[in-house]
């Protein structure tokens, strides 16, 4: 799967076909605002899409794999080369499509720095993340004096910002291909991007892992994509076998917005920051031989499966069974339900409070007295165990198809159902990462008929993913109306928007404009 992002010259190289009419108008729009702002035609249009993560929650940044797909929902930005550039600077002029919410903006970079405030939550910090790495890869390739070019640039996002769907590693990945392509890398290589994109998200200041921008890269239209991490970056398509009834992935949206960098300290860095100090302890106490945990991808640098290698560095227990028995291991070892204080941790890890500090708090924001070790490694032992029972279900149907009379798949679907609705509780009550308004959806839809409900994406709101037999979509989508989505103040646009039946769709592409079509 690795190789050059696709260089597309019209929508059906992108888009399902039950999706290029809506598309074709919206790309039109897109073309032809951007002539009105900027007085000529873009050149190309770099889109990254959005995902949905099917299993394998938060476990991503501690380095176990993953299954997400990539959805139609996407990021576009309309791009133009430029000849603005002084002796010591070069001008990005970027603009949206929705110009009342998102107002636009004109910089003058310097050549050696791109500068981001990650405390002030404005939109165009996210181009600005993906521009700073590409540079950076820019200047392994070309040398230090290289020099980018200035662009026009205008926006147009469909991947609801909070809505757990990874709106920003979409922008950011379709922002570092812009700029790749801009400046003459007009074969971008899909893994360096990926790369690059999971560096560049840190630092408007969210520790994110790697999967969202593996999904928005790496995926190819009707698969899912197996994400794995160690021992480096790799991404396989999984293909869904026929099923009688027929499986959807239907998205149900909470309107519970969850902005992983305003939310950050409390949820979503803590969680990073819990896990990499999960592992520390656990190897501090559980590693007889004393070897420090192996400097990784980690957003810290360390993470639990660097401690799943070290503990089994000379085991020949089959990858499942260490998971097992790293499961027993953290019951009988983090045995504070309640908590440990840096106090606590500071002196099984043999430092100072502020050596602690130092090492794991002061490099991205924080607040937390205590912190639950004992919750956080259980839940990502466990979810990277559902992931492997998740794959193997894939990948062996006959072992569940075999248990049912004619054409039905019905055992087949209730066990990947069932790792689905085990994935939420453990993120419900071990990650603490659910909410009122998601754990609601997923009943609701049980009740109606989905084998299996599960937020996806970061959490705390956003969206949830239901895998929802084909002759019940309906009813589980009048469910959702009547118990969930009629008690709320919405919009018609939001309540156009609340539910979509997903199919896994194509990764980044650059599509270059020639005259006035885009079919």
């Amino acid at each position: 799967m690795a190789g050059a992002v696709p260089v597309a010259k019209s929508l059906k190289e992108i888009y399902t076909e039950d999706a290029l009419p809506i598309q074709t108008e919206r790309w039109e729009k897109l073309l032809k605002q951007f002539a009105a702002d900027y007085g000529s035609n873009p050149q190309f249009v770099s889109r990254s899409p959005g995902r949905v993560n099917i299993i394998g929650e938060h476990i991503d940044y501690s380095l176990y794999s993953v299954l997400p797909a990539a959805i139609t929902a996407d990021v576009l930005l309309a791009v133009s080369v430029i000849d603005e550039t002084s002796t010591d600077s070069y001008k990005i002029k970027v603009s949206n499509v929705q110009s009342s919410r998102f107002p636009s903006h004109e910089f003058d970079i310097p050549y050696n720095s791109v500068d981001i405030d990650a405390t002030v939550h404005e939109w165009t910090n996210y181009f600005k993340s993906g521009l700073r790495g590409a540079l950076e890869l820019l200047r392994k390739k070309h040398g230090a004096d290289f020099k980018p070019k200035s662009m026009e640039i205008l926006m147009d996002g469909t991947v609801p910002a909070g809505g757990g769907l990874s709106s920003s590693a979409a922008f950011v990945s379709a922002s570092a291909l812009a700029v790749m392509f801009a400046n003459g890398e007009t074969a971008v290589d899909k893994t360096e991007l990926t790369e690059l994109a999971i560096v560049s998200e840190r630092a408007v200041g969210v520790n994110s892992g790697g999967m969202d921008q593996s999904a928005s890269v790496f995926s190819l239209r009707g698969s899912a994509l197996l994400v794995s991490f160690v021992p480096s970056l790799t991404a396989r398509p999984i293909k869904f076998p026929k099923t009688n009834p027929e499986l959807n992935f239907v998205i149900a949206q909470t309107f519970v917005t969850s902005d992983k960098q305003v939310t950050a300290p409390v949820c979503y860095n803590l969680r990073v920051v819990e896990c990499s100090l999960a592992a520390e302890y656990l190897n501090a106490v559980l590693n007889q031989k004393g070897t420090p945990l192996p400097k990784d991808s980690g957003p810290l640098g360390v993470s639990l499966r660097g401690f799943h290698t070290n503990y089994f560095a000379d085991s020949a227990l089959p990858f499942e069974k260490q998971l097992t028995e790293l499961i027993n291991l953290t019951k009988s070892t983090l045995t504070q339900e309640d908590g440990y204080t840096r106090e606590a941790i500071a002196s099984v890890l043999k430092m100072t409070v502020p050596e602690l500090n130092a090492r794991f708090t002061s490099t991205v924001p924080i607040r937390a007295e205590k912190f639950k070790l004992r919750q956080r490694a259980l839940h990502v032992f466990s979810e990277a165990l559902r992931v492997l029972q998740f794959l193997s279900v894939l990948e062996n149907p006959s072992a569940s198809l075999s248990a049912d009379s004619g054409s039905s798949t019905e055992t087949f679907n209730r066990k990947l159902g069932d790792l689905m609705n085990e994935t939420q509780e453990s993120c419900r009550a071990d990650y603490e990462c659910s909410s009122p308004e998601l754990d609601e959806l997923c009943k609701i839809a049980r009740e109606a008929g989905s084998y299996g409900s599960r937020l996806t994406g970061a959490g705390w709101g956003g969206c949830s993913v239901h895998l929802v037999p084909g002759d019940k979509v309906e009813a589980v989508k009048k469910a959702w109306e009547e118990m969930y989505y009629s008690k709320r103040e919405l919009t018609a646009e939001q309540r156009e928007a609340a539910v979509v039946v997903s199919r896994p769709g194509g990764g980044s592409a650059v599509f270059i404009v020639e005259g006035e079509g885009v079919l």
